[in-house]
């Protein structure tokens, strides 16, 4: 065709026609080969074209029109200014020719409104946006409701919608965009090649929305739609890029939100993607590589590798490289690349960084409007680089300049504003310098003004800036003004159901409890409450810090009966699904779960429904006796004593019980343990019990246990006793709960006389659960006996078999029911557990350090993971003995998370549990065993749950009265009621 048109001469009237058919020729090839040279001969000859024709000839706007968009495409392949005012120009010329009730006026008129929509993204002319979107109102309202190109124009005029609420701020423009968007995508059918446009625009306006608003809902969602626009598009589609960038970037939103380490890896690996599919010279890379940054940023915080953040740096250099001076994307990206500097100042130490920091930061600021919604988040980020300069050099100048930059942030931030209590908190902190500088008593009034607000915005956001703010609140507090350290730990504590979001897998929950070092900061909080003498208030934090992920176990198998029948049912519907940690959309269950929550509250009556209870109701956890908390910090232990539920708390004095002596007891046992071959999982996994390695010792094994158990008496036990014989106690029921490195120590085994019944509670709540509990009418106690289990690695159990014997000499009754050796399968198992009130499992069982909910029972042929057993409804539920190995053992880096084998059956639904700190010795359990059913079933009673503590301090005086090592009767342990 290019021949032929070459051959006719140019006075024919007919060339004008070839022209431009030979220029749609090349920019239709260009538009499948993405080649330059094509789009530059298109538009050559379309411009030939439009040049022969005369000024009223009726085919002139097309050409035009045309002419217009290839000029649009060049300039988006090249950044070109002169293309898209050569486009702009074409199209008004278009749109000016075309009488108004022309067919094609619509069309012409949404060219020329990309075109201004063009414009406005390149310089950020307000102007240029008001006229894309009256020109693309103009072009909507004049196409038909069943015309093809309905969709297609909903979806840019709700694009140019979300430009201006992006530009102003008014969430009215961003509902808008959102409602024509889902319009869009609800006329378009699947095989559509616009359905993938509609679904990625519409995931980047509900990103925008949840970081307006912080409703996950709108993350979740988005995530959604941006993986079906993914998966509808070609591997060799010219804009894929655009829609992996789109995941990629829900992906980490949902990261810095939730914590989810897959999520980080999963953003950068399409950030990534997206670069890659990007050419050299194409306007959009600078922006996905500045996304690309962020994430390695986000992984430098949470991994601390310095290569990460020099590869962020990298890319956000490179980005503003890319970006013209007058761009209105570069005040973002100069912000961007300040934050990398920031970073590698905070963890190298070269001023230099800071002061290219704080240099990028006030040139971002400098380019950004004064209307415009991003500059108080830049205002903030020059406030944090004038702040780190200030702690530096402690020139008054910068703290000067930083509280002013926040103060300003702070005032463009709206009430409603996710990103507001961050403002606050940060010119909160800003205040704490000046205090230091000053002692004024109007600036302490302002520090506690400013974080107290912090806390009580109604706005969602990311909740680890505000739960590091808190303890920062808290630690001032504790230095310059005492009072306010139980509301500064309130807050924080508060925080966790959105730190430890439900809707993540508990895996994640347990990561972030170690970096965030949740016990830890329980436990300082704890100290400093008692330091202050408010001890209700100490017993209520400890209780919030405890057994996290375990708790939320407990609350997600609530009492339903209360509710309303409807609500009742859907509560119970999403709590199950979610209990036991896999669901396939956690996060958008918890949602409905949390919106579910907040509508019940709202009723007379259940305005405290699940949430943390008070200590007006934590205390009657003791109304079977005494309950002992201890709790250890690096400053410092302390035991805390609820006596009766009408008491207040008693502090115990533990000096000389301190941190690092406590580990040590826990390296002698874990020591002893090795020494004494007991039973345990491979040395790695045993390691991580207590954390240490095995030492040497000249002592023998009798000598150490005596040690170990001489120390708990003298430095923690004796003293607990001491302040119960104070008030009258000198027997009866006593439950210990230890935290951190208390954990795990054989506190019941050190006691020179047996005046109390020990037993253990992983949290308070649990105990009241259990208490709390009706008693099952049913009556039928399940034995199971696996001595062998068919599985390899695995040794055979050599006393089960007496063991089984004993029991069912002793309980003669048709509600026996026994399932050994090759019976014994998981499913017979599981049966079990659900039709029977008691449950003896003489059986291997082994725990996952990793994954606690994979811990599991091992069985003939198979196994029973402690996951299944928590989503199983155990409604008749009373007691199971465990002569497991370690069924009472979990992780030291998890230590008051109480998620061993034992716990897990607590969480379950069992009101109290027998189980074993490390594996007893086979020769053990018929005796024990026989000794705690004879009491149990004494004169053919029925038995009771609160009788099994009792029951098994019967047993192991048997055990020490035949003087066996302490070995074995040492790890016999009670939980529960």
């Amino acid at each position: 065709m290019q021949q032929m048109v070459q051959q006719i001469p140019l006075n024919d009237p007919d060339l004008p026609q070839y022209q431009y058919q030979l220029g749609n020729a090349f920019a239709q090839r260009y538009q499948n080969t993405r080649d330059l040279n094509d789009l530059n001969a298109a538009i050559d000859k379309l411009q030939e074209a439009v040049d022969l024709r005369p000024e009223d000839h009726p085919g002139r706007a097309e050409q035009l029109q045309d002419l217009a968009t290839c000029f649009t495409d060049r300039f988006r392949q090249l950044g070109d200014l002169k293309d898209l005012e050569a486009a702009l120009q074409r199209d008004q010329e278009a749109v000016d020719l075309t009488p108004a009730d022309h067919p094609d006026k619509a069309e012409r008129l949404q060219s020329l409104a990309v075109s201004f929509s063009d414009r406005f993204q390149r310089l950020g002319d307000l102007k240029d946006l008001e006229a894309a979107l009256e020109k693309k109102q103009e072009a909507m309202d004049l196409t038909p409701a069943d015309h093809p190109r309905t969709t297609g124009r909903l979806q840019s005029l709700a694009v140019s919608l979300r430009d201006r609420f992006l530009r102003l701020g008014n969430l009215k423009d961003l509902d808008a965009a959102i409602q024509k968007l889902q319009n869009a995508v609800d006329l378009t059918p699947v095989d559509q090649p616009d359905k993938t446009g509609q679904l990625q625009n519409l995931a980047t306006s509900l990103i925008d929305r949840f970081r307006h608003l912080g409703h996950l809902e709108d993350l979740e969602t988005a995530l959604q739609r941006a993986r079906e626009a993914v998966d509808l598009t070609p591997a060799d589609h010219p804009d894929r890029a655009e829609r992996v960038q789109c995941l990629a970037t829900s992906f980490g939103h949902r990261f810095q939100r939730l914590g989810d380490f897959k999520d980080l890896q999963a953003a950068i690996q399409n950030f990534q993607d997206a670069v890659d599919l990007t050419p050299v010279d194409h306007p959009d890379r600078a922006g996905r590589l500045q996304c690309l940054a962020v994430s390695f940023k986000d992984r430098f915080e949470r991994m601390g590798d310095p290569k990460d953040l020099d590869t962020a740096l990298q890319k956000d250099q490179e980005a503003v490289n890319l970006t013209p001076a007058d761009h209105p994307d570069r005040a973002g990206r100069l912000k961007g690349l300040a934050g990398s500097f920031r970073y590698r100042f905070e963890r190298m130490g070269d001023p230099k960084d800071l002061d290219t920091a704080l240099q990028k930061d006030q040139e971002a600021v400098n380019l950004t409007p004064a209307d415009h919604p991003d500059r108080a988040g830049r205002l903030q980020s020059l406030a944090e680089s004038f702040t780190d300069r200030f702690k530096e050099f402690g020139n008054l100048k910068d703290l000067e300049a930083a509280l002013q930059s926040d103060r300003e942030a702070l005032d463009l931030t709206p009430e409603d504003h996710p990103d507001r209590a961050e403002r606050l908190l940060s010119l909160a902190i800003s205040l704490t310098d000046l205090y230091k500088q000053f002692r004024e008593p109007s600036v302490l009034t302002a520090v506690h003004t400013c974080f107290g607000q912090s806390f009580k915005t109604n706005a969602s956001s990311d909740p680890e800036p505000l739960w590091h703010g808190a303890l920062g609140w808290a630690s001032f507090s504790e230095e310059f003004q005492p009072e306010h350290c139980s509301t500064a730990y309130s807050a924080a504590f508060s925080l966790l159901p959105d730190i430890l979001w439900i809707g993540l897998t508990i895996p994640t929950r347990h990561d972030t409890i170690r970096r965030l070092d949740i016990g830890g900061t329980a436990s300082a909080a704890t100290r400093t409450c008692i330091k202050l003498a408010d001890l209700t208030f100490a017993v209520q934090l400890i209780e919030q810090g405890l057994a996290t992920i375990f708790q939320q176990m407990l609350q997600l198998k609530p009492d339903f009966d209360s509710l309303q029948p409807d609500q009742a049912e859907d509560l119970q519907q999403l709590s199950l699904v979610l209990y036991s940690g896999t669901a396939a959309d956690p996060s958008g269950l918890a949602c409905k779960r949390k919106e579910l929550l907040k509508n019940i509250r709202q009723q007379p009556g259940f305005e405290y429904y699940l949430l943390p209870k008070p200590y007006k109701a934590l205390c009657h956890a003791s109304q079977g006796g005494p309950v002992v908390i201890l709790n250890c910090d690096r400053n410092g232990c302390d035991g805390l004593i609820i006596l009766n539920p009408t008491s207040e708390p008693v502090h115990v004095a533990l000096p000389n019980a301190t941190f690092d002596l406590l580990k040590s007891q826990q390296m002698l046992l874990k020591k002893l343990l090795n020494r004494c071959n007991v039973r345990v999982r491979q040395e790695s996994a045993s390691t991580r019990l207590f954390g240490h390695q095995e030492m040497s010792s000249s002592k023998t094994i009798e000598e150490c246990f005596t040690d170990l158990l001489t120390w708990l008496w003298n430095n923690v036990v004796d003293p607990v006793y001491q302040v119960l014989a104070a008030h009258g106690l000198h027997s009866g029921r006593l439950w210990w709960l230890p935290t951190g490195s208390f954990t795990g120590l054989p506190l019941h085994a050190c006691p020179p006389t047996n005046q109390f019944i020990h037993s253990y509670t992983a949290t308070l709540a649990s105990l009241l659960e259990g208490q709390a509990k009706p008693v099952t009418t049913s009556h039928k106690i399940g034995v199971v006996g696996v001595t062998h289990t068919g599985l390899g690695g695995v040794n055979h159990l050599r006393g089960v078999g007496q063991e089984v014997e004993k029991i069912c000499s002793i309980i003669k009754s048709p509600n026996l029911e026994c399932v050994l050796g090759k019976q014994a399968t998981p499913d017979a198992v599981k049966h079990q557990l659900q039709n029977c009130s008691w449950v003896h499992l003489a059986c291997h069982g082994t725990q996952d350090l990793v994954e606690p909910i994979k811990s599991r029972l091992l069985l003939y042929n198979g196994v029973l993971e402690l996951e299944t057993i928590l989503q199983m409804p155990l409604s008749n539920a009373e007691v199971v003995f465990l002569t497991a190995c370690q069924t009472a053992m979990g992780d030291a880096e998890l230590a008051n998370e109480s998620f061993h084998l034992g716990g897990g059956f607590i969480a379950a639904g069992f009101r109290g549990a027998i189980g074993t700190l490390w594996s007893m010795d086979d020769r053990d359990g018929p005796l024990v065993a026989e000794t705690v059913y004879s009491h149990l079933f004494k004169n053919g009673r029925e038995p009771q749950a609160t009788d099994a503590a009792e029951a098994l301090h019967l047993a192991v005086n048997k055990l020490k009265a035949e003087k066996v090592p302490y070995q074995r009767w040492v790890p016999f342990i009670h939980m529960g009621v």
